[in-house]
């Protein structure tokens, strides 16, 4: 679960880089796993999903913005949730 007390405060300007998401207007089960989701199936929605993320022209914001609330559900930014969570872990405890 997001650290709610991270996001950003409830101002147009930290918000507006997600008009202009790949992601937007699509079917967010593609970048949100279902419940007992496994396996290949899984491997293969997140493929599909970070594919569309590599061409994001707000990549870079929504990944920061995955990273500052600790958002380790679904895929933001390109990265998948094993991803997300490594790195924030990683911050957690620098090496």
């Amino acid at each position: 679960m997001p650290e709610l007390s991270r996001l950003p405060v409830p101002v147009t300007e930290s918000w507006d880089w997600q008009l202009r998401g790949s992601c937007r207007g699509r079917d967010s089960s593609l970048f949100f796993h279902q419940p007992h989701e496994r396996g290949s199936v899984r491997q293969e929605r997140e493929a599909r999903a970070k594919q569309i993320c590599r061409q994001c022209p707000v990549l870079r914001e929504c990944r920061a913005h995955a990273l500052t609330v600790e958002e380790t559900y679904g895929v933001w930014g390109g990265l998948g949730e094993g991803e997300l969570r490594k790195l924030i872990s990683r911050n957690h405890h620098p090496a």
